[in-house]
């Protein structure tokens, strides 16, 4: 995989301030203050994080006139969290044969319910979101490199195979493995990166990580949302909750109350 990645002539460049953002993960000294003037460098992006910051979903009763007003209102790390999405999905084209705009969605929705879950599983919410955002990028990665495979592949989970399954018998790879590999490139941090790795199979990893176990939970609440209303919980990875030393009272009282989550969705695709 790492020779596939650094020989990938056609795999997106990230926007600069991106990259200053995946930085400041592991930069305790980085500020505000910087990033908010590196994001000023970049016009099209500021603007779209100026529209989004004054959207609904991010509190838009108060207006926001410059980037400045939008890290005092929304604070350093959810404006890290949206400048980062914006980022991604301005920079990401979509490959032949790949639906983008379904991928981004799909990807949000896996987000949002990372970021809901965080506090149950005492994460940090800002790194769940991202660890749910970047879940598949993999699955984008093996369409850049490998179209012609990636086609068959997406034909044959359309009718119901394993992705991950069939990705490891025609490439030797699967998409946990090509994201994992891929943040990693982009220098994210390793709980990220571990996250995307393992998040099939979090119980399964050298050390348990709470976000793989993030991850998966968030995936099982996107595969079975009517189950989840209906209040049928036969299949929910109960081994999983036990092992992060959770109750599963405590997981499906939080279900019971499930809000709408996804409202806003569109804006950044927009």
């Amino acid at each position: 995989m790492k020779h596939l990645i650094s020989n990938a002539t056609n795999l997106p460049s990230i926007p600069k301030v991106v990259q200053e953002l995946i930085a400041s993960f592991s930069n305790p000294d980085i500020t505000s203050n910087h990033i908010s003037q590196i994001l000023i460098n970049d016009q099209a992006l500021s603007a779209k994080v100026l529209r989004m910051a004054n959207s609904v979903r991010y509190g838009g009763h108060r207006k926001v006139g410059s980037i400045k007003d939008a890290v005092v209102m929304l604070g350093f790390n959810s404006l890290r969290t949206m400048v980062l999405s914006v980022g991604f999905t301005s920079a990401l084209d979509g490959p032949a044969a790949f639906d983008i705009r379904e991928f981004w969605l799909k990807s949000f929705k896996m987000a949002n319910r990372c970021k809901w879950l965080a506090k149950t599983l005492k994460i940090d919410a800002e790194v769940a979101f991202t660890c749910g955002l970047l879940h598949a990028i993999g699955e984008y990665l093996i369409h850049v490199v490998k179209p012609a495979e990636a086609v068959v592949i997406d034909e044959r989970v359309n009718t119901g195979e394993s992705r991950s399954r069939l990705e490891q018998q025609l490439l030797g790879f699967d998409y946990t493995q090509a994201g994992a590999e891929l943040t990693d490139f982009w220098h994210f941090p390793q709980e990220i990166v571990q996250a995307i790795r393992w998040q099939e199979n979090p119980t399964g990893s050298p050390e348990l990580s709470s976000y793989a176990a993030c991850v998966h939970i968030a995936h099982y609440m996107v595969e079975n949302e009517a189950k989840i209303a209906d209040g049928n919980l036969d299949d929910f990875p109960a081994k999983l909750v036990h092992s992060m030393h959770l109750t599963l009272s405590d997981v499906f009282a939080k279900f019971e109350n499930v809000p709408e989550l996804d409202e806003g969705i569109e804006e950044f695709l927009n």
